[in-house]
């Protein structure tokens, strides 16, 4: 281009016409602006180009589908070695070594580093975090795990890599998108009452931690951050053990792992009583957070 441009004088302005067609076509190609995250104040952090995010997943190759998101929870389960979660949680004896948390094992606390790198906006110190390390890269102690709780991290790192990109509230909290679907501000996201929606593919469905426990879904959204946890469903109309009836989902952080758990329904798939009465006796589901896909399967599945 530049040897063309020096040939003729009388060219030099289609030159310059070409050149900047040409950065205009690279600017058009290089990696999109995209939503860097959300707070549990509410507040966000807007819009911006987030070097942490992969090309393929900001420029949305493929559509953002229910295959792709179920695809990649369930990619990241098998690397954790497809552990199974379904005791109820109090009666789960903790660990009593780091060498016992599969978030501290070589290769698995890096990986949970990039759902922290990836899935949270770069300029937090959350995204420096990994399963074992603190923003500074100091190891922090395993009885102080639950100040780095990674579930919500996850659940931001496969709606980013999957292609969500500006419509879900990322945030290391739980609460921010729980309330962000119940309030109407995410566009990715409606919160639906367990009572009457059963939970699809690609969905989340969501409980509060400790006190909150006893949140329902009649109180969202709340005006206050709470802990909670969601787990993504990867699979519906099971008949099978421990439940019969039932559905499976995959959350993080659960036994310092990303695990599957098995969640019972109904005969329709609801995983709650018509009067918001949870089915599982472990956790008392408070909403469903279906997730407003661009398309089932990506079209060009396989190919």
């Amino acid at each position: 281009m530049v040897s063309f441009c020096v040939l003729k004088k009388y060219e030099s302005f289609a030159c310059v016409a070409l050149l900047t067609l040409a950065g205009c076509a690279s600017s058009a190609r290089g990696p999109a602006n995209s939503y860097m995250g959300q707070y549990a104040d509410g507040s966000a952090s807007g819009w911006g180009y987030n070097p942490h995010v992969p090309d393929f997943a900001s420029r949305n190759f493929t559509p953002f589908n229910r295959q792709d998101a179920v695809a990649i929870a369930l990619r990241e389960w098998r690397l954790f070695g497809s552990p199974v979660s379904d005791e109820d949680p109090h009666d789960r004896p903790e660990p009593t070594s780091p060498a016992m948390k599969p978030e501290r094992l070589p290769g698995l606390w890096q990986r949970i580093g990039e759902y922290w790198w990836i899935g949270q906006d770069p300029y937090e110190t959350e995204s420096r975090w990994t399963g074992k390390t603190d923003g500074d890269g100091r190891r922090f102690s395993m009885n102080r795990d639950g100040n780095y709780a990674w579930s919500a991290a996850f659940i931001s790192y496969v709606m980013r890599i999957a292609g969500a990109n500006e419509r879900f509230p990322y945030s290391p909290n739980h609460a921010t998108y729980i309330n962000a679907a119940a309030n109407g501000q995410s566009t990715a996201l409606t919160a639906e009452n367990p009572a009457n929606y059963a939970p699809q593919l690609g969905d989340l469905i969501c409980v509060g931690r400790g006190r909150s426990r006893t949140i329902t879904y009649s109180m969202l959204p709340t005006s206050y951050g709470f802990p909670a946890h969601c787990g993504i469903v990867v699979s519906t109309n099971q008949n099978a053990e421990p439940f019969g009836r039932e559905i499976s989902i995959i959350g993080g952080n659960v036994d310092d792992s990303v695990s599957l758990t098995h969640v019972p329904t109904d005969a329709e798939g609801k995983i709650s009583t018509s009067d918001g009465a949870s089915y599982d006796t472990r956790y008392p589901w408070l909403v469903v957070l279906a997730v407003r896909y661009d398309a089932d399967q990506e079209p060009d599945s396989g190919q």
